[in-house]
């Protein structure tokens, strides 16, 4: 396959489309199903090297959840506690904590469900039959893989009629040193961003606090390999093996830790014993329980507890989760780490890190406010790494 045609472009009057190699190889891809769309593929190779990336780092099965070309989460295979089973929506499945695998899959597509509603999926080992069981009963609209075993493969193929995106990605393809796009008929020619993210990148502490415990170091390295292939500004908080919030695209910084930092508490708060315990009908959809916890933790657009409302999805009414108590939970979180594609040019975001948990920091640094930024980090006792290094992507 010299290259491969598409329906169309990101649009339907965007024709002709189609994927290719510049030097005329082959593209080391097989489609296994369907005929993946434009949006699907930059989905697919983007988070096809974020996986591929972690595992490198981290030695460890590594999945990505992603939408419109930014990571809802990554997660790498560390085994769910109970509670966090429930939050996701897996505890019923069997043989989860046999498969590292599987267990990143559960962390990455549990972290933020609604964003991950039609999401791409990479996985960065062979997926196996408990990951697509897991796979075939959300709303996805794709996935890339070094391989399948045969049994999953066919479950994956009946995933939405038959109509499930599967490719198949050669683990050993080296994409070339220089890369090139195209705007408004004028072609960039760049370098590939080949930094390699690890341990070595959070040696220069800045804050009077230099301890950082292996869990640190693991879930920093996440928030920044995430980031790595996030649209920027962003800015990705991450524990226990997971990004659990990612704050994707915004001009300003604050407005990344912010976004950020309310899908982190969100995250939390799945949690807490009321959301585990919300008395929902037989019957409601995955994607419906996601919006209605959603609306229970934030107070969204409709109140789920009001009268005329939880008759829809409850069935019994249950207490409205307030401020108080979110606050009083969230407040005992601790020793959550927060990276950031560029240097944080005010103490704010140290501030709005604080009320999620943040104890371990990574940013580039290199503001004229620095001092501040870790004058504030001190205050609280944080650790933070001065990485040296933008990860700018776009």
């Amino acid at each position: 396959m010299k290259e491969f045609e598409l329906n169309s472009g990101c649009y339907p009057n965007q024709k002709p489309a189609k994927i290719y190699m510049l030097d005329g190889s082959d593209p080391q891809i097989k489609i296994l199903s369907v005929r993946p769309g434009y949006i699907n593929f930059l989905d697919a190779f983007n988070s096809w090297q974020l996986v591929k990336e972690l595992k490198e780092a981290l030695g460890m099965p590594a999945v990505t959840s992603f939408k419109h070309v930014s990571p809802t989460s990554a997660a790498v295979g560390v085994p769910l506690s109970e509670k966090l089973k429930k939050a996701c929506f897996v505890d019923d499945i069997e043989g989860l904590d046999d498969s590292p695998l599987a267990c990143a899959y559960a962390r990455a597509r549990g972290a933020d469900r609604m964003c991950s509603f039609g999401d791409f999926v990479a996985l960065s080992d062979v997926c196996d039959v408990t990951t697509a069981k897991m796979i075939k009963r959300e709303i996805s609209d794709g996935i890339i893989a070094p391989g399948y075993e045969p049994e999953a493969l066919e479950i994956l193929k009946t995933k939405r009629n038959g109509n499930y995106n599967i490719i198949q990605i050669d683990p050993n393809f080296v994409p070339d040193e220089v890369e090139h796009k195209q705007v408004y008929g004028i072609t960039f020619e760049q370098g590939r961003n080949n930094f390699k993210i690890n341990r070595e990148l959070l040696a220069n502490l800045v804050t009077a606090n230099k301890e950082l415990p292996e869990s640190a170091v693991r879930d920093l390295i996440i928030a920044l390999i995430t980031l790595k292939y996030t649209q920027s500004n962003s800015v990705c908080f991450a524990v226990d093996g997971q990004a659990i919030g990612v704050g994707a695209g915004q001009q300003s910084r604050i407005h990344c830790t912010r976004l950020a930092g309310g899908k982190a508490d969100t995250w939390f708060l799945r949690q807490h014993d009321k959301v585990l315990n919300l008395p929902f009908k037989e019957g409601i959809s995955r994607p419906d329980r996601d919006n209605v916890i959603d609306g229970y933790i934030n107070k969204n657009e409709e109140d789920v507890c009001a009268e005329g409302n939880w008759q829809k999805y409850f069935t019994t009414r249950p207490e409205p989760l307030t401020d108080a108590e979110a606050k009083e939970y969230l407040a005992k979180i601790d020793s959550v780490a927060l990276g950031s594609d560029a240097f944080f040019p005010f103490a704010d975001n140290i501030e709005r890190a604080k009320r999620s948990g943040v104890k371990y920091i990574a940013e580039p640094g290199g503001s004229i406010r620095d001092d501040l930024v870790i004058e504030c980090a001190d205050k609280y006792g944080m650790a933070m790494a001065f990485t040296g290094m933008r990860l700018f992507h776009h």
